[in-house]
């Protein structure tokens, strides 16, 4: 279809200077009265009538882009949303915004702008849907940080909206064996440490990313995705349906279809987002393994929408409930192997069975979480026995994924999830680097020893600034051999496809000072999950003596983009938000 090709049904009214629109609608500001003719004639120019400026003017915001496979596929997917909003009696506006391919950026200096495109996305799609009175959104996401920052921006215009995503990779074959970017990465440090031939490395690059779509585990973008269907702004089932795939356009043209419905029932974030609604999505996070990463997106989320929501809650959530997806990065299977056995749905339905989800929590449909359940056409419990999906009262483990360690080394907490020993206790000297780079030449050069406890500090949300995923780093590792003996912590984050016991959003960050800053080489330092705890062996009075030599941290960026966001930047414990206004209107 046309960008200008627009409903042939449409005919030329009789009506003078007026649509007939609802003018309760924010585009009667640009479409209605003698005065908006100019506006009305810049809208005639790209093809549209007046049977599409008396209808609800809906942008489908598409950050689509050859930059990366995750995104690589969203104008198909964007036209499908269109045409569904077009069947629906809708006026689809399409615009573009940015996106940052976290996996080519990750590992170099450009990583750096990854948690700020979060920001820039939602920026950016706030201002023209309030620039150009938008009355509503489908908003489409594929990379990692595209996901938030379309939830945020539906958030904070509330604006009727539906939640998109792209879809996700199929997993590539070698070997005999289902592998993802994941498994490169890894093998990245295998071969650094001679038990990857070069011939082999290469052939696991050339199989690993088939084709479309977001990477394949339980990482990032699919946590998101699997997330916005728990808080109710994507409808259920829709998160995983494989990129390209005909289900996955039929899902688009739906979601174009959904949003004339949010409008017609004046239906809006602010009507489905809630305590519960948050809570949802951490019992969803905490069951499947998701990524450390939602951790910080949700906060930001609860921020935006004024729910409060504390990082502690993560913990409490995730000590009730069970773990119950053995996915990637700790498992073997992918998105699409839960896909094929009912999806994201069926994980919720074990939670709500047992207790552990809010049934009575909206979604986008105007449903609630268990009447929409009762809608889809799921297979029975007794057909579900499978490896990787277990039940709540036989988990695979007994605790959920994500555990916030706390200490005198984190007294705002810092992040880890399980995807190995839940009863992991470490105790080892600290390795001290002031950026990922020198700690990924120390790995890579195999000074790294059992017993090791890495610390990577300067790269939290202003200190980066930018918050850089670590990946590389961690992946080495783990190819290295070392993913039980040796830890990892960080003011920066890691990728969702981390394995090993490392802590990452370590708060408060060195570049304000936290103690994160003040550790040496050689001191210490204990990571405990059962007790939670991530600490030091020095006492308050040598931390003190040590804060009183500080120089303080040095800002490396100055002007330009980095700069201005990285001085924005607020806690990784609250979410690293930009917004000067989020969480004033908490407690709704």
């Amino acid at each position: 279809m046309s960008k200008q090709t627009r409903r042939e049904d449409g005919t030329d009214s009789d009506s003078t200077f007026s649509t007939e629109k609802d003018p309760e609608l924010p585009s009667a500001d640009v479409t209605e009265g003698a005065d908006r003719a100019p506006h009305r004639a810049m809208f005639r120019a790209m093809g549209f009538d007046d049977t599409d400026l008396s209808s609800p003017m809906v942008g489908v915001a598409n950050p689509a882009a050859d930059i990366t496979p995750c995104n690589v596929h969203l104008d198909d997917v964007a036209d499908a949303a269109i045409e569904g909003v077009e069947d629906a009696g809708g006026m689809p506006i399409e615009f573009g915004t940015i996106t940052i391919s976290d996996a080519i950026s990750m590992g170099t200096e450009g990583m750096k702008a990854s948690l700020i495109s979060r920001e820039v996305i939602a920026d950016s799609v706030e201002l023209v849907a309030f620039g150009e009175r938008m009355d509503a959104l489908v908003t489409v996401a594929g990379c990692d940080k595209n996901l938030p920052g379309m939830m945020i921006a539906s958030i904070r215009t509330d604006l009727p909206s539906v939640f998109l995503y792209g879809g996700s990779i199929m997993p590539g074959e070698h070997d005999g064996r289902d592998v993802t970017i994941q498994n490169v990465f890894e093998g990245v440090g295998t071969y650094a440490e001679g038990n990857m031939s070069a011939d082999e490395l290469d052939e696991l690059e050339r199989h690993a990313c088939p084709g479309a779509g977001s990477c394949g585990g339980m990482f990032t973008a699919n946590t998101m995705a699997s997330i916005s269907e728990a808080l109710g702004m994507a409808p259920l089932g829709t998160a995983g349906a494989p990129a390209e795939s005909t289900e996955r356009y039929n899902i688009a043209q739906r979601a174009g279809e959904a949003v004339l419905d949010a409008v017609a029932n004046d239906r809006r974030p602010s009507d489905i987002l809630s305590k519960k609604s948050f809570e949802n999505a951490i019992a969803l996070q905490v069951a499947i393994g998701g990524s450390t990463n939602a951790v910080l997106h949700l906060l930001a989320l609860a921020a935006e929408a004024g729910v409060d929501l504390t990082i502690e809650e993560f913990d409490a959530i995730s000590r009730r409930t069970p773990k119950i997806a053995d996915l990637q990065p700790g498992g073997t299977k992918t998105m699409n192997d839960l896909h094929e056995i009912g999806g994201v749905p069926i994980v919720i339905r074990r939670l709500l069975d047992a207790g552990l989800f809010h049934g009575d929590a909206l979604t986008v449909t105007g449903r609630t979480i268990a009447e929409e359940l009762q809608t889809l056409d799921l297979p029975a419990e007794d057909n579900l026995e499978g490896e990787f999906l277990y039940s709540v009262d036989d988990p695979y483990q007994t605790e959920g994924a994500i555990k916030i360690l706390t200490g005198n080394l984190a007294p705002d907490g810092g992040v880890l999830k399980v995807t190995g020993d839940d009863a992991f206790h470490h105790s080892g000297p600290a390795r001290v680097f002031e950026s990922e780079e020198d700690a990924m030449q120390y790995v890579q050069e195999g000074h790294i020893e059992s017993g090791d406890v890495i610390v990577i500090r300067n790269e939290g949300p202003q200190g980066g600034p930018g918050m850089r995923e670590m990946l590389g780093v961690t992946a080495a590792v783990v190819g290295q051999g070392h993913e039980d003996d040796v830890a990892l912590l960080t003011d920066g984050r890691f990728s969702g496809a981390t394995r090993g016991p490392m802590v990452g959003h370590v708060a408060p960050e060195a570049a304000v000072g936290g103690p994160i800053a003040l550790l040496e080489d050689g001191d210490e330092i204990t990571v405990d999950i059962p007790e939670r705890e991530l600490s030091v062996a020095l006492s308050d009075t040598e931390l003190a003596a040590r804060r009183e030599t500080w120089d303080g941290a040095d800002r490396q960026y100055n002007m330009g983009v980095l700069a201005k966001y990285g001085n924005e930047f607020g806690s990784a414990a609250n979410g690293a938000v930009t917004n000067p206004g989020a969480k004033t209107d908490t407690n709704r």
